[in-house]
């Protein structure tokens, strides 16, 4: 035994003896860290926490820096019990790998602030996230809750057992960028399932998909046993003409009338029929009701608010009627599918509380009967709206009606020979602003009388029939009922005058004009913006001529004089955003964000940079123009690296309009980035926390 120990004894000496003969070795020939292996590198810093990592690792030089960004060590990462990980850094690291994580693990981090954990919303690629232990234990004492979903999941909602308000966003895409399905299946077992025992309020809005409408049911399986009995507002949107069924929604309607304390209410068209809705509103004195794009709804809706259906129908302050006629449009509408100033001299008497109304893809076809007080005009029965602040209308209805303008109608050439007309000459048309316009002054008589009874009026949206925007992320869910361009005879009649009659609304701060051939070089614009010096949101779409942009001077004047601009949405399919163009648009020196959209439009790269440099409170930038893939990505590229370190927030989107790919650039947008200005849509008469799509 002394021998084996005894030769134990000196093996250990001679390797001591060379551990010492490598060590000066080493240190005479001065090898470091950096002479080490990429692989070797990369497997010592897996064990480096990241916070480390990203702190302190990264910035000893290059090459570390460069390898603490692989995307080994930042696919799975955990910020789990780094007590040293206070909110700024948690911050600075989320936002420098919300592109990179895979899954993430904050279990134990009870110290983290709540604005914090909303920057989880950047992290897209994220589809395994921790949340349990302490950060549990807050959720379960959670009372409100808005969450977006971007993979299928019920998220943290199975954790938040005392939620009172429920605010869901679904923007799941049904394939992946590679062209993948995404599946629907979750796990359904009981720890997992929502309960919403203590729910007061319920939305949820859907992006188009399948993937997010069959998740929207799997949210809403506990409906279909229980109601919770506190529910008051219970909105769900859903684009699409035909959204799936739900076959709990008529219990639920019984439900919500029976509580007797119902606010809000919007339902999908499929998910009501008229004995449905009327359980559901007797009773009760909602404050907010949306039903766009529900036809089958419309006899019910007036029979409810006008004839008693509900306890007090003063207590209504917003309506959205949208979509509401019984049928599409056609030469041959009957009077009864279209807005009558009779109804609406009766809605003005019944709901005079009425703050917000949209009527938006609805028709008035001045039809002979009065109203109540002898109306004949529907202008004229809305203005007796007068505390209402929030208006969207269909173009006709600002119309007097075709006699004004027989004679151009009469001069307006067969369609068999407008291929044969002359193209008008391309270039910037002169104009005076002072110029009269061609209509007669008694045109806008009906207008007048609107603007009269409500001078008080902060948004007003013009829709003319036949307008979709040309992005394509809706396409599916609004070209579906919309009618050609230029078949409401009504319609082509709102022009320039009509414009410059707003002048009458000095408190205006939001204008979305859209689908209106009859505005010829814009000098109603220029009147307009003369008097509404508080214009904060403006958005212009398809003005006039679509072969050529005639209101191209008018708008530049206009755009000078809206110095308190904030959000502008310009769509043209020829528009020129050239260095003039933006000469102007520098002019709006508190502007925010931008969205322009034009087909065949062209962009000058260098007066883009001039006036972003300008105008430094620019936080989003979205053009989708002609020109070609490589000079959209280089100057989108340009103005992030010049302008993101000093704008965090700072959104750029310049892809070419008529791209293949668009779809999934558009798709890759936050939704709630997107519907801010970029998605033509209404926001008017909407219930709280809640758009349509």
């Amino acid at each position: 035994m002394s021998g084996i120990v005894r030769g134990i004894s000196e093996d250990m000496h001679r390797q001591i003896i060379q551990a010492v003969f490598d060590e000066d070795t080493m240190s005479s020939t001065s090898v470091g860290m950096s002479d080490l292996s990429d692989e070797i590198l990369l497997c010592i810093l897996r064990h480096v926490p990241v916070c480390d990592l990203m702190k302190n690792v990264a910035n000893v030089c290059h090459k570390l820096h460069t390898l603490c960004h692989d995307k080994t060590l930042l696919t799975n990462v955990s910020l789990s019990e780094e007590y040293q990980a206070d909110d700024v850094l948690v911050r600075y690291i989320l936002k420098q790998l919300a592109n990179h994580m895979q899954s993430l693990s904050l279990n134990g981090c009870y110290w983290l602030s709540g604005s914090t954990m909303e920057l989880l919303a950047r992290c897209r690629g994220v589809t395994h996230l921790d949340l349990s232990s302490e950060a549990v234990d807050s959720l379960s004492r959670l009372s409100e809750l808005r969450q977006t979903l971007l993979t299928p999941s019920y998220g943290v909602v199975p954790c938040c057992a005392q939620l009172r308000k429920l605010m869901l966003q679904f923007d799941i895409s049904d394939v992946t960028r590679e062209g993948i399905g995404v599946c629907c299946q979750l796990m359904m077992g009981q720890s997992s399932v929502p309960h919403y025992q203590q729910l007061e309020e319920f939305t949820a809005r859907l992006a188009p998909g399948e993937v997010n409408q069959t998740l929207l049911l799997l949210y809403l399986a506990v409906f279909s046993v229980h109601v919770p009995k506190r529910l008051r507002v219970f909105l769900v949107s859903i684009p699409g003409p035909n959204p799936a069924h739900w076959p709990a929604a008529p219990s639920l309607a019984q439900s919500l009338g029976q509580g007797g304390d119902l606010e809000a209410l919007q339902l999908p068209r499929s998910w009501l029929d008229s004995f449905s809705l009327k359980r559901a509103l007797e009773g009760n004195s909602p404050k907010h009701l949306s039903f766009s794009r529900c036809p089958a709804l419309w006899t019910q809706v007036f029979q409810s608010l006008l004839e008693g259906g509900v306890r007090d129908a003063k207590q209504l302050t917003s309506l959205n009627l949208s979509g509401i006629n019984k049928v599409l449009y056609s030469e041959c509408r009957s009077v009864e599918d279209q807005l009558v100033p009779e109804t609406m001299s009766r809605l003005a008497a019944g709901c005079s509380n009425i703050r917000q109304l949209n009527l938006m893809h609805t028709h008035y076809h001045h039809e002979s009967s009065p109203g109540q007080g002898g109306e004949t005009h529907l202008c004229a029965s809305l203005a007796k709206l007068t505390h209402l602040r929030s208006l969207t209308l269909p173009a006709c209805a600002l119309s007097d009606g075709l006699n004004t303008h027989q004679v151009s109608i009469n001069n307006t050439p067969s369609p068999l020979f407008l291929g044969l007309k002359k193209n008008p000459r391309v270039g910037l048309q002169n104009y005076k602003p002072d110029l009269e316009s061609s209509l007669s002054e008694d045109s806008t008589s009906g207008l007048s009388l609107l603007l009269a009874g409500c001078p008080f009026l902060e948004t007003l949206e013009v829709i003319g029939p036949g307008f979709v925007s040309a992005l394509p992320r809706l396409e599916p869910c609004t070209r579906a009922s919309v009618e050609p361009r230029g078949m409401c005879e009504w319609a082509r009649g709102v022009g320039d005058a009509h414009l410059a009659a707003l002048e009458a609304l000095p408190r205006l701060r939001r204008l979305s004009l859209a689908g209106l051939p009859g505005v010829l070089k814009g000098t109603g614009l220029v009147q307009l913006t003369q008097q509404c010096r508080d214009l904060r949101v403006l958005s212009l779409a398809n003005m006039g001529s679509l072969k050529t942009m005639n209101y191209s001077p008018a708008l530049l004047d206009s755009l000078k004089q809206c110095t308190q601009l904030q959000e502008l949405r310009l769509e043209q399919p020829y528009l020129n955003a050239n260095e003039s163009f933006f000469e102007a648009l520098s002019c709006c020196s508190l502007l925010q964000r931008l969205c322009l959209i034009s087909r065949s439009g062209t962009f000058d790269p260098l007066a883009v940079e001039n006036f972003m440099e300008r105008c430094r409170h620019v936080i989003m930038c979205h053009m989708f123009m002609g020109g070609t893939l490589v000079a959209c990505r280089t100057l989108q590229k340009v103005l992030l690296n010049r302008f993101s370190v000093e704008r965090s927030a700072l959104s750029v989107v310049i892809y070419p309009l008529q791209h293949e790919d668009l779809t999934l650039v558009i798709r890759d947008i936050p939704l709630t980035l997107l519907d801010r200005i970029t998605l033509f849509q209404s926001h008017v008469a909407q219930p709280p926390h809640l758009s349509p799509l």
